[in-house]
């Protein structure tokens, strides 16, 4: 028998992770309350928050009103425009917890090791830097140093991390937030790295789209600016309104 009954894996997307808030506080309502969470980036934040036990609208009320630059401070341009210790801060002041081990629900974050090229999937040991590392996007922001090894942005190499539940969970609920899409302008280095990473984002979703029992893709993400935090109240309406609308039966039978 599978350790947990559901398991629920949130994909990066930058400020799209609102919707993630949504999403959770429509599945609550439902009755749904997954026992273990794996996350990416903006879905690692989501996620460790959730983890840490507090409602999906006690973290959008937290989180409503920051801003990217809020996060970020200017960086040497030698292995990122930015640094993201300012996260790394903030969340060490609203999540209490300083390990993995002290969360109230098992969570796996998706890392990306920049120097073997391969996806790790952690779940022990300090909380926040590996938060931070999950969310830094390669050129944007600097990687992340843990062992004399650079940590990048999981999106890079698994956006969507449902290997960590998959023989762990009798029910898997995936949340993707970041859909492919077409643009016709890039204006500046900040939107090259940005578009650049956004690229590789959907590489493996079809695998992992097919371990989700439910399988959950807002419609409307790709209008919202990744890096724009001033539309979180129609990103948070938009991941409930979506769930409000689906049948859960196969997930509380």
């Amino acid at each position: 028998m599978k350790k947990y009954n559901i398991g629920i894996a949130l994909s990066g997307g930058g400020s799209r992770g609102f919707a993630h808030l949504g999403v959770l506080e429509a599945l609550n309502e439902k009755g749904v309350y997954p026992e273990v969470v794996s996350g990416t980036s903006a879905g690692s934040i989501a996620g460790a928050l959730y983890s840490s036990g507090m409602k999906p609208m006690e973290i959008y009320k937290q989180l409503q009103k920051t801003k990217f630059t809020d996060f970020t401070s200017i960086h040497l341009p030698k292995d990122g425009l930015f640094t993201f210790d300012n996260l790394r801060k903030k969340l060490e002041k609203i999540i209490q917890q300083k390990t993995f081990e002290e969360l109230k629900t098992p969570l796996y974050i998706c890392i990306a090791n920049f120097n073997t090229g391969k996806a790790e999937y952690i779940s022990k040991g300090p909380l926040h830097v590996i938060i931070q590392a999950s969310c830094s996007i390669p050129v944007l922001i600097s990687p992340t140093i843990i062992n004399n090894t650079y940590y990048v942005d999981g999106g890079l190499i698994d956006n969507l991390p449902v290997k960590p539940l998959v023989r762990k969970c009798e029910k898997i609920i995936g949340v993707n937030i970041s859909p492919y899409e077409e643009v016709t302008k890039i204006d500046n280095l900040f939107h090259v790295a940005t578009r650049t990473f956004q690229i590789s984002l959907n590489n493996n979703i079809r695998y992992n789209k097919s371990k989700c029992h439910l399988y959950i893709e807002p419609k409307n993400m790709v209008k919202y600016n990744m890096h724009d935090t001033k539309h979180s109240d129609e990103l948070f309406e938009i991941g409930y309104n979506h769930v409000k609308k689906l049948s859960l039966k196969k997930l509380i039978k």
